[in-house]
């Protein structure tokens, strides 16, 4: 490492953003304008939240590039675009608060009906009655796919409601199922909320032989990837009502003016916004100013998901 560290940081002025930047940093501001001088110097890039492709495909341009620092949990986008030699490290944790709550919100939610409250109020309706009363979370099983640091978080969160939770992963440990077991688990569930990173072994994992298996009037949460449902697969559950969705993520994403998923009976949409609360801004400062402390002084970075360790 040089004695000075030349960083591309996402915010204006970082040394308020992370509460003091480490010695030994030369930082310059990117986010997706005009790019700095610094390119050919840039040792450790931090690119900017939900910024977009040009942000992650600029790092094929930088040769002296040692460490990508993601603000995101997700990193699939960037891998194809990642140079031998250079350690990618996601934002694992950052997250949890901001994810875990909006699962809870989407599945009470769709349980309480509170689009149809929406809609009433912007017609200033009341109803004298309604042909069906709410579902509740209470005595409910929630079976969580993909259990890691957000399930972890969830399943907190979901304890006070009096409901099952059964947690399933990529491989079985103490109290978490396999994939494997997924056929004898999802015709128990009442809710299924997806967390699964997108991977070659999770893309179209929820197909209609996965949605086939749910009950009927099961609820399906998903917050990882829209790569993970099969859209069409989900489009035909949904048309014929047996099963409700909630969705923070689709594909194709941005979904499109006139997509069916936008006007498809029981689902309710909201547009990627798992990670965008108050939680957010400050665990990623901890995270990034974390790192580059631990950079600066030659220690053992975290949260490595490619290349080599540092």
């Amino acid at each position: 490492m040089a004695d000075v560290v030349k960083a591309w940081l996402p915010w204006e002025d970082p040394d308020s953003f992370l509460g003091g930047l480490p010695a030994g940093f030369d930082v310059d501001f990117y986010a997706g304008g005009e790019r700095p001088g610094s390119l050919d110097q840039v040792e450790f890039y931090v690119p900017a939240y939900m910024g977009g492709p040009r942000l992650v495909e600029v790092v094929r341009e930088m040769p002296a590039l040692k460490v990508v620092q993601l603000q995101t949990a997700g990193f699939e986008n960037v891998l194809p675009h990642l140079a031998d030699g250079v350690t990618l490290c996601n934002a694992r944790g950052v997250h949890d608060a901001s994810t875990a709550e909006l699962a809870v919100a989407l599945i009470l939610a769709s349980y309480r009906r509170l689009p149809r409250a929406v809609r009433n109020q912007e017609q200033q309706v009341w109803p004298s009655s309604y042909d069906e009363i709410d579902d509740s979370l209470a005595d409910r099983t929630v079976l969580i796919l993909g259990y890691g640091s957000i399930g972890e978080a969830l399943e907190r969160r979901l304890a006070g409601f009096e409901c099952e939770v059964i947690r399933v992963a990529r491989r079985a440990r103490e109290g978490v199922h396999p994939l494997t077991d997924l056929p004898a688990l999802l015709p128990r569930a009442d809710v299924v909320v997806l967390l699964t990173p997108a991977t070659e072994e999770t893309r179209g994992m929820v197909d209609d032989k996965f949605l086939g298996q749910l009950k009927d009037g099961a609820l399906l949460v998903n917050v990882a990837r829209g790569v993970v449902v099969d859209t069409d697969a989900l489009l035909t559950e949904l048309a014929g009502g047996r099963i409700s969705a909630a969705l923070d993520v689709t594909d194709p994403e941005p979904l499109p003016a006139g997509h069916p998923l936008w006007s498809a009976p029981n689902v309710l949409i909201n547009p990627h916004r798992g990670g965008a609360s108050t939680a957010f801004a400050p665990r990623v400062a901890r995270l990034v100013r974390a790192q580059l402390e631990r950079y600066a002084g030659g220690e053992s970075l975290i949260n490595v998901v490619a290349g080599p360790p540092r």
